[in-house]
C-alpha cells in the first residue's frame, strides 16, 4: 500500500483516479478547491479542500500528508473556458507550486497531467503532423493558452528531473479525451454532447482527432506507472488513450474529410486504429487499456447509433 496525494481529485478525471487507486489498496488523499459529498468518497480516502495557489498551501498539505507519490491533476481543464491569461497563469502556477513543493518535501514519485493538445491540432492557421499515428516524438506546436500551459507543465517536470537526478522520479502523461463512467450512461461530455451523438456525427469528434480514453483506464495506467517509475528512464511523458478511435469508420476515410491534406499520412489508420499511439506506455510499462466504446456504450445507444456500432464492430481492432 502506498500513500498517494491526488490534486484535482474532485474533477471528472480525478474522481475516477481517486476511486481506482483506493480500490487498488492505496491510501489516497484527494485535494481540490471543492469537495465531493462524503458518501461518494471511496473507503479510506481523505479529502482536503484547499487553494493550491495560496502561498505555502501546497507545501503545508504535502508536509502534513507525507505521501509516497503525488499525482497532479488540478488545472483549468477545458480550453477557452476562461480568459487565456487566466488559464495560462493558473495552470502553469499550479504545476510549479505542486511539483516544487513535492520535491522540497522529498516525495519520491511525482506525476503531472499534460494534454494531447500540446501537439497543436485544431489550429485556425492550419496544422498537419509529419505522420500518423501521433506519438511522443511528434513535435509540439501549441496554439492556445491551455495547450501551452500543459507543455510548460511537462517542461517544469523535466526541469526538476534534470536538477534532482534519480533522487526523485518524475513523469508526465497526456490523457486523451476523458470519458467518465457516468458519460457512458448518457451524461453529456465536457463539450455538451453525449457519446452517442459524437459517434453518430463524426464532426463532433473530429476536432479531437477522434481520440478518447476511459477515466478508469487512466487510473489503471497511473497505478502501474507508479509501480514502474523506478525501472524506467526518469522524466518520461506518455500518451494515454483507448486502443481504438471514437468513430464507426476507419480514420483513413474520416481524417481527410476533416483534416485537409492528410490523405497520404492518414492512409495507414485502417480498421479501428486511433490517431494517437499508446505504444510507449505498452512497451515501457506493459499497460493496456481495458475499455472501448464498443464494450461500454452498447447498453445506452439509441437504435440509429446501435446500427452504427454493429456495423463498426466487425472490423478487427488494432492499437
Amino acid at each position: 500500500m502506498s500513500r498517494i496525494l491526488v490534486t484535482g481529485g474532485s474533477g471528472r478525471l480525478g474522481r475516477s483516479v481517486v476511486a481506482g487507486l483506493a480500490q487498488g489498496g492505496h491510501h489516497v488523499t484527494s485535494v481540490d478547491r471543492e469537495a465531493v459529498p462524503a458518501g461518494q468518497l471511496p473507503p479510506g480516502t481523505v479529502q482536503e479542500t484547499a487553494d493550491l495557489l495560496a502561498p505555502g498551501e501546497a507545501l503545508r498539505l504535502l508536509r502534513d500528508a507525507r505521501p509516497d507519490a503525488v499525482i497532479h491533476l488540478a488545472a483549468i481543464a477545458v480550453p477557452f473556458s476562461a480568459p487565456e491569461d487566466v488559464i495560462f497563469a493558473t495552470n502553469t502556477r499550479l504545476a510549479f507550486a505542486v511539483i516544487s513543493a513535492a520535491t522540497e518535501v522529498g516525495v519520491p514519485k511525482i506525476v503531472t497531467a499534460s494534454s494531447p493538445t500540446v501537439l497543436g491540432y485544431g489550429c485556425p492557421a492550419g496544422w498537419l503532423p509529419p505522420s500518423f499515428p501521433l506519438d511522443e516524438r511528434t513535435p509540439p506546436k501549441p496554439w492556445n493558452a491551455y495547450a501551452l500551459s500543459k507543455l510548460i507543465a511537462e517542461q517544469t517536470m523535466q526541469m526538476f528531473a534534470a536538477a534532482q537526478g534519480d533522487r526523485t522520479r518524475y513523469a508526465a502523461f497526456r490523457p486523451c479525451f476523458v470519458i467518465s463512467p457516468e458519460e457512458w450512461e448518457g451524461a453529456p461530455t465536457q463539450q455538451g454532447h453525449t457519446l452517442a451523438e459524437r459517434l453518430a456525427d463524426p464532426a463532433l469528434s473530429a476536432p479531437a482527432l477522434f481520440n478518447y480514453v476511459d477515466a478508469r483506464d487512466v487510473a489503471d495506467f497511473l497505478d502501474l506507472l507508479l509501480q514502474k517509475m523506478d525501472d524506467i528512464p526518469n522524466g518520461e511523458t506518455f500518451f494515454v488513450g483507448a486502443a481504438d478511435a471514437l468513430a464507426t469508420e476507419p480514420l483513413a476515410d474520416l481524417m481527410p474529410r476533416f483534416l485537409p491534406g492528410s490523405d497520404a499520412i492518414s492512409a495507414g489508420l485502417s480498421g479501428t486504429s486511433p490517431a494517437f499511439s499508446i505504444a510507449k506506455a505498452q512497451e515501457l510499462l506493459g499497460w493496456q487499456p481495458k475499455r472501448t466504446w464498443r464494450t461500454e456504450l452498447k447498453s445506452t445507444l439509441n437504435d440509429e447509433t446501435s446500427a452504427l456500432v454493429t456495423a463498426g464492430s466487425g472490423t478487427k481492432e488494432t492499437s
